[in-house]
């Protein structure tokens, strides 16, 4: 297993992140834990080297912290990096931010956090634990040795992203989604350059895009095979996130036994600056012929934003477009139904067209969007 400094903290962790998001579950019920293999696979990756093991308050149906927090006893604990992360989104007063650590510490059966974060911050959200002064409530936390290290995680624009690391001079790490096909979707490249450059640690997301990037289209294969490398699609794109020196750790939310070994050994492969310049080609021959099969020409550059109904346009054509591309349709609808949720989806357009002066590519966003939700919609 490879091993990085994690930033500025002096302490080194393994390439490899176990994410308890995607744990293998008993029938379709996602808060169902199967608790015997989730504490197999978790132990496993110990055992071989992992020393990183990231869950939240949420994943599961709010369970994952109960199974990580078992799956650490008989001395696995002391083994680890733990990281876990503050519903920021529940808080609603000061108070609110050490009653969830408590309570998230009481179900991990531990009496601290490695690794805490602010979760899932975007604009509002960031807006939202300033004014609750979340800072006072880290240095409590770190000095009665509940937390030992803060960072936050990260869904939103690059330039909201500068400013959050901007805007606190305790941030030790960061966690952002990367892949070979976001390279500018959210921090991006430029946020994971920024964040490095402030001498933070950098934990990477969904590296495999949410598993799209394991099973790519038959139409797209032939780039690999042509490559004259035996790499699974697996490999290809845990190399290309091995391969920057920022990186710190890349979480993988795994959900069989053999995923975990595959990774594990992946994983004990990949070196810094190592891909060459036909490697680096191939990545971008992928991006291009994924993004060749877009539907909509949108760039996600926001001109038609904010939608006075409060549909998320540029989210909703993009997932649209990955949906296309990765033929992934049970994807692109379950995406859908958590849009339809929030009061962001598609179906929310009333047709005013405020939208269509604002499009540099003069799309035709109403009728698009009503096409969007024709496909995507769950029947």
């Amino acid at each position: 297993m490879q091993y990085k400094q994690f930033g500025k903290t002096g302490v080194k962790v393994s390439l490899l992140g176990f994410g308890a998001m995607r744990l293998p579950t008993i029938g379709q019920d996602a808060s169902q834990i199967d608790e015997e293999k989730a504490i197999e696979m978790i132990r496993y990756a110990i055992d071989h080297g992992v020393n990183y093991v990231d869950t939240a308050y949420p994943y599961h149906g709010g369970n994952s912290e109960k199974v990580v927090g078992k799956a650490l006893q008989n001395g696995y604990r002391e083994k680890v990096f733990l990281a876990t992360k503050s519903p920021v989104w529940a808080v609603e007063k000061h108070e609110d931010f050490e009653r969830f650590l408590d309570e998230q510490l009481a179900k991990l059966q531990t009496d601290h956090i490695d690794m805490y974060l602010m979760h899932a911050l975007n604009k509002e959200r960031w807006e939202k634990i300033k004014a609750l002064k979340f800072w006072q409530f880290v240095d409590k936390a770190k000095a009665s040795g509940k937390i030992k290290f803060i960072g936050f995680s990260f869904h939103d624009k690059y330039p909201i992203f500068k400013e959050i690391i901007d805007g606190y001079d305790g941030w030790e790490f960061c966690q952002i989604q990367l892949n070979y096909m976001d390279i500018n979707y959210q921090a991006g490249l430029r946020g994971l350059k920024y964040a490095a450059s402030k001498d933070l640690a950098i934990v990477i997301m969904e590296p495999l895009k949410g598993g799209k990037l394991a099973r790519l289209p038959k139409k797209v294969q032939n780039v690999l095979e042509k490559s004259g490398k035996d790499w699974s699609a697996v490999e290809w794109s845990l190399r290309w996130l091995g391969n920057f020196p920022e990186v710190s750790v890349i979480l993988s939310g795994m959900s069989t036994l053999e995923q975990v070994k595959q990774n594990i050994d992946i994983m004990d492969k990949i070196v810094p600056n190592s891909l060459s310049e036909k490697d680096m080609e191939i990545f971008e021959k992928l991006r291009k012929a994924l993004e060749s099969f877009a539907v909509i020409n949108c760039t996600e550059c926001g001109y038609c934003m904010p939608c006075p109904n409060g549909v998320d346009i540029p989210a909703n054509f993009r997932n649209y477009n990955e949906t296309v591309m990765f033929e992934d349709w049970e994807g692109g609808r379950g995406t859908y139904k958590w849009f339809q949720s929030q009061k962001i989806a598609a179906s929310f357009c009333i047709q005013c067209g405020e939208c269509l002066s604002k499009c540099p590519q003069k799309l035709d966003i109403p009728n698009l969007l009503k096409k969007v939700n024709a496909e995507l919609v769950n029947l």
